[in-house]
């Protein structure tokens, strides 16, 4: 059978890893700290609609098919583990502090009815009979009943079970190393594994590179030097409604408070996800001008977060690339190595599709096709390519 590698344990290595042991791959997964990096800061937004944002248009057809998967994604997932993944198919409200806010809003419907999205417009009274908890001075809302959100830590976690269950159906068991990668190993033109920080080597037929802004510290790959990515950090809380007390959001909140973004993002339990900073200030720790804003503005859109219990607060470096789309596909010039990188905010969105096409790049076309025909996914893999902006 295929002996596949993968580096990187964030939402997007796991589910690459899943998909690949579901095409019968002996797969490995190698990661010093798995499920600690991005993906464990993220919110979880699966939000093709709110994302949509001016003059990124390349990147609507991956959102727009990679949320599409998710709810098959999420249904054989749990089916594989036997327990919930953390998916909650509640609509999404974009809610305006301001005129200028609201007049934000309708700008960017405008872009997302284009694309054949579906935005509704609320009043005041509308969005507050759909959660009350708003605060009655908001100047309007939109519903976005096609965003809906997962749990990253929970669906990490059914990932890794994913891939370590015993061999069965979704194919032969695979495991998760946790070392550090240094470099790859290579006879020539070809990528044969890597080499980990204790000495040792890993072998496989195809090594597939998703470490996020860590790939630039494996050795060994100068054709990947056009893979550009930069640290795009977010500071992001946790808070919890206190016990005996009833849930505060049932929809997920994308607010606009003076132009700043802030999203609160409710849990089945009671936990609520609050963020929406971003910065490029090469600072790994937590900008407490970073956590002022985002209580501030979650207060004056929903002024109960007051009573929450604040239990956690992060910061995460996501990998950006220059325009602003992730890079999955073939090294130029090397065989058994595909990357896949350079998510930014949109990992846990795309980790359906791109691992599905990570996965069609490891072991080829079905049968009947060829890697010339065109098709839907190589217009996406087109889009994806590390050779775009040579």
């Amino acid at each position: 059978m295929p002996e596949t590698l993968v580096v990187g344990a964030g939402v997007t290595g796991l589910s690459t890893a899943w998909y690949l042991r579901r095409a019968g791959h002996a797969v490995t997964v190698v990661d010093p700290s798995p499920g600690d990096g991005a993906s464990h800061a993220a919110a979880g937004m699966i939000a093709p609609v709110s994302e949509v944002v001016h003059q990124h248009d390349a990147i609507r057809p991956l959102m727009l098919a990679s949320a599409a998967a998710y709810p098959r994604f999420i249904a054989d997932l749990e089916r594989t583990v036997g327990y919930p993944a953390g998916y909650r198919p509640t609509a999404t409200l974009g809610v305006g502090s301001t005129p200028g806010d609201m007049a934000t809003f309708r700008d960017l419907a405008e872009v997302q009815r284009a694309s054949g999205m579906t935005v509704e417009p609320l009043g005041v009274r509308q969005a507050r009979r759909r959660e009350p908890s708003l605060a009655p001075g908001i100047s309007g809302a939109v519903l976005v009943a096609d965003d809906h959100q997962v749990n990253p830590r929970m669906l990490m976690e059914a990932l890794t079970a994913a891939v370590c269950a015993p061999a069965g159906p979704d194919g032969p068991r695979g495991r998760v190393v946790t070392r550090r990668v240094l470099g790859v190993e290579r006879e020539g033109a070809t990528v044969t594994g890597v080499r980990l920080d204790d000495g040792g080597e890993l072998r496989a037929e195809t090594t597939v590179l998703c470490p996020g802004l860590t790939l630039s510290g494996i050795d060994g790959l100068p054709e990947a030097r056009c893979v550009r990515l930069r640290p795009v950090h977010g500071d992001i809380l946790r808070a919890r409604v206190r016990p005996g007390h009833p849930r505060l959001l049932e929809h997920t909140v994308r607010g606009l408070v003076d132009g700043r973004p802030v999203y609160l993002v409710p849990r089945d339990d009671g936990e609520i996800v609050i963020g929406a900073t971003e910065r490029e200030d090469g600072f790994d720790g937590v900008s407490l001008d970073g956590v002022h804003q985002l209580l501030r503005d979650a207060r004056i859109l929903v002024p109960g977060v007051a009573d929450l219990e604040l239990t956690e607060i992060l910061a995460r470096a996501r990998p950006g690339t220059p325009d602003d789309l992730p890079y999955l596909g073939g090294v130029p010039g090397v065989d058994g190595v595909v990357v896949s990188t350079g998510y930014s905010r949109h990992g846990v969105l795309l980790a359906p599709l791109c691992a599905r096409l990570a996965t069609l790049l490891v072991t080829g076309p079905p049968p009947g096709c060829h890697a010339t025909d065109r098709t839907p996914d190589t217009t996406l893999l087109a889009t994806t390519s590390l050779e775009r902006t040579s």
